[in-house]
């Protein structure tokens, strides 16, 4: 479990950010962390800003919702740079679903963790064919922070880190849910459809 860092030994105008990364395949619980982590904030009497790509309106058009149904109300964006514009003044910036932001969304959080917040972003690590999702992997890089989480193969029950998808389409960016892709292990990711 991901227990918060202790920064704030540092005078309030020398205050520190930094950015923490909450990754894995579809199903693997990285938006219930995300909502954990902010309302942990919240209830820490901390201003909380939370933030998605305003693409995403699977479960509903502005809050985040897990797959548990738990939500929290978020701001949807078109673009990162929309995030330092309603950052304003808060403490802690949340950000779910990174992986279909802009690549400047790197830039923004090291902006954002450079002026004192503390950055929580949550996103798939990997596209459908195993390959690094957007800004993903450079936000990998530079956070503090990395939590990588893991579902459990529907397949075999071994541990899952891979987002097979069920449905024949070769865009980057599918939006769905069970009906259209299944968390799976190395070996029944690899198996496709013989699995």
């Amino acid at each position: 479990m991901f227990i918060e860092p202790n920064h704030h030994s540092q005078p309030k105008q020398t205050s520190l950010g930094w950015i923490e990364v909450v990754c894995g395949s579809m199903f693997s619980g990285k938006t219930e962390e995300l909502i954990r982590r902010l309302n942990r904030a919240k209830i820490a009497r901390q201003k909380v800003e939370i933030f998605k790509p305003a693409i995403d309106k699977r479960y509903h058009d502005e809050d985040i919702v897990s797959h548990n149904e738990n939500s929290i109300r978020s701001t949807p964006v078109n673009t990162s740079e929309e995030i330092v514009l309603f950052a304003g003044d808060c403490d802690v910036v949340g950000i779910d679903e990174a992986q279909f932001l802009d690549q400047n969304l790197v830039e923004v959080c090291n902006k954002l963790a450079s002026s004192g917040k503390r950055v929580i972003v949550a996103g798939l690590d990997m596209d459908f064919s195993g390959k690094p999702f957007g800004p993903m992997p450079l936000l990998m890089a530079v956070a503090e922070y990395v939590t990588k989480v893991h579902a459990i193969c529907v397949t075999c029950g071994s541990v899952a880190q891979y987002s097979y998808r069920k449905v024949t389409s070769q865009d980057k960016i599918l939006l769905g849910e069970t009906d259209s892709y299944e968390a799976r292990c190395r070996r029944c990711y690899h198996l496709g459809d013989l699995a």
